[in-house]
């Protein structure tokens, strides 16, 4: 990929452990690294546990939100009763109707990019793209699309600096009121009028669904789909062998995922004092679950900095794994899948303009996660 020196920072630290003590946001965290070990602590609730409001995403965001996220930010038992409201939304992706409108959106963005001079990736296709596919997801009107598109690549720390949390916070509460007055078939009238052991939903929890829905999978698919477009600029014989052999697709976009892994990691509190692979641990801290780092472990993947378009088997952990397993996995890769496709159908070749890097750097590590700038030229079939 061009200019993308740094994309597993984690390589050395892993060869010799595999867990390292740092910190983020001033407190101490046990970073988890290789793919083995961060499998299995994904897994291990009692000890590493997600009952950690605001502190599951890192950085921390009790400066950005107000709600616990939900289901993400809660353990078994009751996590699979908050999993289980919301999970017919999540299985749509599924629905032919649904494939097929995703595939007349993407169409049609990649269509009106062709007949431009040049486009800005990220702004002027991924943040639409986004924005548009989530209104199918959450089966509204898909004019809402525009609101989010304000919003920025994340709604909590997007480049600009500026949080938009407390905006979306009014907007879904507005959307709330006029779910219970007149209720209808989106993703907002079903939690108004869904239930958690035996009493509806509180408007905390309500807002708890609607947080993570809007944030959780925004900045991954935008960085996901700007990194391929950027991919495939580098190379374009790649795209060349994808569109002779479309049968493909799948297979190359989940290797496409594996590589990007846009979320690098994600945290997980220790009730009490305990180690982790070698990192004491006390109670009340974090440790974090390395998913860039486990992706790219070599003791599981051949030539991990080497994207394998045909790469099988691929036990990547993009989506994260066990309980918390992302629930927009099948929305997510069916959006990689259906870009991938209009690629090979719509675009001869792409070639980059100018691009300015997304660069995440902390204690630990410096590591360049997609872009926050990528203006290209498509060129049409």
């Amino acid at each position: 990929m061009p200019n993308l020196p740094y994309h597993d920072p984690f390589k050395e630290e892993r060869k010799e452990h595999p867990a390292i003590a740092t910190e983020f946001d001033g407190d101490p965290v046990a970073m988890i690294l290789g793919f083995k070990e961060v499998r299995e602590a994904a897994r291990n609730y009692e000890k590493f546990s997600s009952d950690a409001p605001f502190r599951v995403p890192i950085p921390r965001e009790e400066d950005v939100r107000t709600v616990r996220q939900y289901p993400l930010e809660v353990d078994p038992p009751v996590h699979a009763q908050y999993r289980k409201i919301v999970e017919p939304f999540f299985k749509r992706p599924t629905q032919p109707e649904y494939i097929a409108r995703m595939g007349k959106m993407i169409g049609e963005l990649l269509a009106g990019a062709c007949q431009r001079d040049s486009i800005e990736v990220v702004r002027e296709f991924a943040i639409p793209l986004q924005s548009r596919a989530l209104t199918y997801l959450l089966n509204m009107p898909e004019s809402e699309a525009e609101v989010w598109i304000k919003w920025g690549t994340h709604v909590f720390r997007d480049a600009s600096g500026v949080s938009k949390g407390a905006e979306m916070e009014a907007y879904c509460n507005e959307l709330f009121d006029q779910a219970e007055a007149h209720p209808g078939e989106d993703f907002f009238s079903a939690l108004t009028q869904a239930s958690f052991e035996g009493r509806p939903l509180t408007r905390q929890e309500l807002l708890g669904y609607a947080n993570i829905a809007f944030a959780g999978g925004r900045d991954t698919i935008i960085n996901t789909v700007s990194t391929i477009i950027a991919y495939f600029a580098g190379h374009p014989e790649e795209l060349n062998w994808l569109r002779n052999d479309p049968k493909n697709i799948v297979v190359a976009g989940e290797e496409l995922i594996r590589y990007t892994t846009p979320l690098t990691h994600i945290g997980r509190l220790c009730p009490v004092d305990t180690e982790a692979y070698g990192v004491p641990v006390k109670a009340g801290d974090l440790i974090s679950l390395c998913w860039a780092s486990a992706n790219f472990d070599e003791t599981v993947f051949q030539n991990p900095e080497t994207v394998q378009l045909d790469r099988k088997p691929n036990p990547h952990i993009a989506f994260g794994n066990g309980i918390h397993n992302c629930l927009g996995a099948a929305h997510a890769r069916l959006i990689v899948r259906t870009l991938l496709q209009k690629l090979c159908e719509m675009a001869s070749s792409i070639t980059i303009l100018s691009e300015t890097r997304n660069v995440e750097k902390e204690a630990a590590y410096e590591r360049c996660n997609a872009y926050a700038e990528l203006a290209v030229i498509i060129q049409p079939i």
